[in-house]
């Protein structure tokens, strides 16, 4: 029964980056061009007030500022060095640097955590990034010092906010979603200077554009960001790091479906790569494992 309530929660939490893996289609399709940061402003600030209509709960002493800290990290930095570096370098060099992710968490949660390394998620974090390499990395791709360092940047806000989220939990008598909405809200905030400052209202919003918003918001942020908070409530931190893996192997997969982009013999390895270290790292998975492994962990 255990078993089974981990990989509900396991394929739960997945629906998350799968559907974040959708923001590339979306934004090239729906969007206006050239306001990536309007669209995580309308993407995140709504869904966090809607969601606290929804819960009518304000933080509370402490919870004021960690919920600050929260929001700024995994939404409202990382959403800023994510765009930062996807206008600096290519997707697939952008994906590759955020998905050092889970090594960040697995070294923060030893510090944080008091958690052990052990044989299997050092491969995992291995097979992952090879993995995340085959499908989305072009022997064409250059790197630039800025987009280098805002893509660490964002794995680094990411990661720590995940290690951050489950050092300090939730507050007792709060819900995920009005939790959720904390972190929305303060991460739309943030956004909002930069977002203005840097590009400004677009000239012209049509209803595919409107369409485009609300997908993201209600889909991408208030759907996508609960389950994902609910994950972290029921999974180790480094394991829910893993599951955002699947987040460049969906948008390959919509790319190919919608976009006619390629998917050629090498991408499809680095996919059963990924999904191989994403099992690697999730709870009971010894039992996949060969003898010798699992007598190290």
């Amino acid at each position: 029964m255990i078993k089974d309530n981990i990989t509900f929660n396991i394929i739960l939490t997945a629906v998350a980056p799968i559907v974040w893996g959708s923001t590339y289609l979306v934004t090239t399709e729906f969007l206006p061009p050239n306001s990536p940061l309007l669209a995580s402003v309308l993407r995140a600030l709504p869904a966090g007030i809607l969601l606290l209509l929804i819960g009518r709960q304000l933080p509370e002493g402490q919870w004021w500022w960690k919920a600050c800290v929260l929001g700024i990290l995994n939404i409202g930095a990382f959403f800023y060095f994510l765009f930062l570096a996807a206008y600096h370098l290519p997707g697939g060099v952008a994906a590759l640097i955020m998905s050092i992710q889970p090594v960040i968490v697995l070294l923060l949660g030893l510090v944080l955590l008091g958690q052990s390394i052990q044989t299997t998620q050092v491969a995992a974090c291995i097979i992952g990034m090879v993995g995340v390499a085959l499908i989305v990395l072009q022997p064409t791709a250059k790197l630039d010092f800025i987009g280098v360092i805002a893509g660490f940047a964002g794995a680094l806000s990411m990661a720590t906010g995940l290690v951050f989220a489950k050092r300090w939990g939730r507050p007792k008598n709060v819900g995920v979603l009005t939790f959720t909405g904390w972190q929305l809200i303060v991460g739309g905030l943030v956004l909002i200077p930069p977002a203005f400052l840097s590009e400004g209202l677009p000239e012209k919003i049509t209803l595919t554009n409107w369409l485009g918003f609300t997908y993201l918001c209600v889909v991408g942020a208030l759907v996508a960001y609960a389950l994902w908070f609910r994950g972290l409530d029921r999974l180790p931190a480094l394991s829910v790091s893993f599951i955002s893996l699947a987040s460049p192997l969906s948008a390959a997969a919509l790319g190919y479906i919608f976009l006619d982009q390629n998917l050629n013999g090498i991408q499809i390895l680095g996919a059963i790569a990924v999904i191989f270290a994403v099992v690697l790292a999730q709870p009971q998975s010894k039992s996949f494992l060969p003898n010798f492994l699992q007598k190290n962990n």
